[in-house]
This record gives structure tokens, C-alpha cells and sequence, in this order.
């Protein structure tokens, strides 16, 4: 009894865990946003060249496409490559366009 005690435990932490790794870093995001590097082609443009101070995506934060959108800015408007979803970059990226929409 007292093993399953401290498995259920295991899997509780380890479920929190990671559903944090998943949900991204809101401040790490918003350095993704401003950095120029993200707009390979478009050297010197990043997602605040178009959207400064997230203007405009206070409600975008509600899609369920949003990994999909960011990537369709980044590699049209920024001529950028485009991230993984699963990435920890668009985690962040999307914590961040999420909590514009919390202002």
C-alpha cells in the first residue's frame, strides 16, 4: 500500500511537471517576439516589426491554430524558417500571445 502511496505520488509531481514544460514561459516568449533573428530572410524584422507590443493579437490567444499562425508570420512576413510545435520556442511564443489577450 505504501508503494502505490509513493508511485501515485511520482505521478503526480511528474504530471505537473510537465503540463509546466508544456505551457510555456509567457517572458522567454516575449524575447522570441522581439528578436530579429526569427526573420531569417527579413534579417533585422521579428513579430514586433508587424505587431509592436503585440498590437493586434489581443484576442488571438483564443485560436487553437496558434502554433500553426505563428508559423505561417514567421515564414511569410519574416521569410523565417518555421518552429517545431512541440518546440520549447513556440511553447513560449504562444504563452506569450496568450497573455496579451490577460492585459
Amino acid at each position: 500500500m505504501r508503494t502505490f502511496g509513493i508511485v501515485l505520488i511520482c505521478i503526480i509531481l511528474f504530471g505537473s511537471f510537465s503540463l509546466a514544460l508544456a505551457a510555456g514561459d509567457a517572458s522567454k516568449g516575449k524575447i522570441l517576439f522581439n528578436d530579429t533573428k526569427i526573420g531569417g530572410a527579413n534579417a533585422g524584422s521579428s513579430c514586433n516589426s508587424c505587431h509592436p507590443g503585440g498590437k493586434g493579437l489581443e484576442k488571438a490567444g483564443a485560436r487553437k491554430d496558434l502554433p500553426e499562425v505563428i508559423n505561417a508570420c514567421i515564414e511569410t512576413a519574416l521569410k523565417g524558417k518555421p518552429l517545431s510545435p512541440k518546440s520549447p520556442e513556440m511553447a513560449d511564443l504562444v504563452a506569450y500571445v496568450k497573455s496579451l489577450g490577460r492585459k
